[in-house]
């Protein structure tokens, strides 16, 4: 059997593998990008310093066989000197040769000369524009100290710049791709890593949807470390909702069939009461349906107000609470639910302060006032005080015999039945019970050296803020 989510496609969060996906690809395309820039440098820089060493070779070579010849300058430009610039078929080649007195001795007298700069006699390479296309030029001088000449001789050599531009953009191409071809290679590396990775939780969700939805044991698989406390958290909730579930099965079936008695005993004694014509047999049987009907509203109450504290105990948010607030309400709802007259209380001048729920904790007190005025003698006190033990107490004190050995024992089940009063339902101390679990805190029975017996709830103290009085209102 398989679950079916409740919720539509559209409103799920993104998975993990989508978000790791997502930075991969984020992160790669960034190193991607770093890289272009990187190799775009890089390629122009080796371009540059290539065609540069061919442009330095070259005006050497020029420069070598300039010489001196009956008194005149002779320039025997050599092909090998524009052989290797040759290659780069796209590109044109310029030269210039000016002589001692700045006259341009051959080539095209029109080739840009560098800016001054203060150093002039060495090779200087240098960019330029010619005939409305950018170049890159060098300069280089060779002195001459014969009779009939003497001065620098200045080699000028250019070229355009396609051949370095096509070589710079085919280093930029060819890392791209390895660096798209590595990324790809390392994004599908990562996925697949990925996939082995989160394969844990895949094997917990598989476990989870295979489930019958009533097996709400723990479930063992093999996991990492850090899904351990994924696994081990849902243990304890499906032990949670396990405990949850078994209490209210158990709780449902035991409250109809504690209903189902009285409900068919009030039933037989109404018909009983149709057909008597008796009218002493008649007002008697009147009496025993309204006690019924009393004791049948009592276990209603008592059901509804169980299954609330059950409840509010997993869902309930605690705060701060003063007992004797607890207490003063209590009392007061005693009295408007009727049959609790005479109920004193005794309440400290100081805060009793405790972390919990204030309708559990009034529901306990209710509880409490009820079940000493069922079982016990009147008067009935409810007092709140902070015991020996550095623990709060809230109690109910009556003035019966109290519990024998059995009922304390059993005290706080459900549905323990007092034999001596028949319109006890035993929901009263097994709401103080589960009130008192939930607020960690113990059911406290009494003697009274005064006679005398009490039935109260343990609670762990808070601290206590300042001028808090039981009627509610802050100062």
């Amino acid at each position: 059997m398989s679950f079916v989510s409740a919720y539509p496609a559209a409103s799920r969060s993104r998975s993990i593998a989508w978000r790791l996906t997502l930075l991969l690809t984020l992160l790669l395309t960034v190193a991607a990008a770093g890289t272009a820039v990187a190799a775009l440098s890089y390629g122009q820089t080796a371009a540059t310093r290539a065609f540069d060493r061919l442009l330095t070779g070259a005006a050497l070579q020029i420069a070598e066989r300039i010489g001196v010849v009956e008194g005149e300058t002779v320039i025997d430009i050599p092909l090998s000197a524009f052989g290797l610039l040759s290659l780069a078929s796209e590109d044109r080649i310029f030269y210039r040769i000016i002589g001692p007195g700045g006259e341009t001795l051959t080539g095209d007298e029109t080739v840009p000369l560098p800016e001054a700069t203060e150093r002039d006699d060495g090779p200087l390479l240098y960019d330029a524009t010619f005939s409305g296309e950018a170049i890159r030029a060098i300069k280089m001088q060779r002195f001459l100290a014969e009779r009939a000449v003497r001065g620098p001789i200045t080699v000028i050599v250019a070229q355009t710049l396609r051949a370095r531009s096509e070589l710079a953009n085919e280093i930029v191409a060819r890392a791209v791709i390895g660096v798209i071809i590595a990324g790809g290679v390392t994004l599908a590396l990562a996925l697949l890593a990925m996939h082995l990775a989160l394969s844990p939780l895949r094997r917990v969700e598989n476990a989870l949807l295979a489930r019958d939805p009533k097996d709400l044991t723990p479930f063992s698989t093999t996991t990492p470390r850090e899904v351990e406390a994924l696994v081990a958290a849902i243990n304890r909730f499906m032990a949670r909702l396990d405990k949850r579930v078994g209490d209210m099965q158990d709780f449902v079936a035991d409250a109809a069939h504690q209903m189902r008695t009285p409900i068919t005993a009030l039933r037989a004694q109404t018909e009983l009461a149709l057909e008597e014509d008796d009218p002493q047999k008649l007002r008697a049987l009147l009496r025993r349906i309204r006690d019924r009907s009393v004791g049948v509203s009592r276990l209603t109450d008592q059901l509804l107000s169980h299954a609330l504290v059950t409840h509010r105990a997993d869902s309930a948010t605690l705060e701060l609470i003063d007992l004797r607030r607890v207490a003063v309400e209590a009392e007061r709802e005693a009295r408007r639910t009727g049959g609790a007259e005479g109920i004193e209380l005794d309440l400290p001048a100081d805060p009793v302060m405790v972390t919990g729920d204030a309708f559990s904790l009034r529901e306990a007190a209710r509880n409490l006032i009820t079940n000493a005025l069922a079982h016990g003698n009147p008067p009935v006190c409810l007092k709140v005080s902070i015991t020996e033990g550095g623990t709060a107490l809230i109690a109910a004190h009556d003035q019966g015999p109290g519990m024998n050995s059995v009922q304390l024992e059993k005290i706080g089940q459900r549905f323990a039945r007092d034999a001596s009063n028949p319109q006890s339902a035993g929901l009263g101390l097994a709401i103080v019970a589960e009130v008192a679990e939930f607020h960690h805190g113990s059911i406290r029975t009494a003697f009274s050296p005064e006679g005398g017996f009490e039935v109260g709830i343990d609670l762990p103290l808070a601290d206590a803020p300042s001028a808090i009085h039981p009627e509610g209102d802050a100062e």
